[in-house]
């Protein structure tokens, strides 16, 4: 599984870690990514979406059928 989130599309940032003596080596800073099961009152059925921790606020904030709207405007199958 890719570490990215189906809502707000966040995926992991390259960066490098820098030791005491300044050497460099390289890094991922990973985004924090939950599988999270929801309910689909319009469908009838429970969704599994990839998300990450402020998308699963954003969720609760605008409802699921929102989420799954603006995830579906974005192209990925639900």
């Amino acid at each position: 599984m890719s570490a990215h989130c189906q809502l707000t599309g966040a995926r992991p940032g390259f960066g490098r870690n820098i030791s005491h003596s300044h050497r460099r080596t390289p890094r991922r800073f990973d985004p924090n990514i939950q599988r999270k099961r929801y309910w689909l009152p319009s469908e009838g059925r429970h969704v599994r979406l990839t998300l990450s921790a402020k998308a699963i606020k954003t969720v609760d904030t605008i409802g699921v059928e929102a989420a799954v709207a603006r995830i579906r405007a974005r192209g990925v199958k639900v």
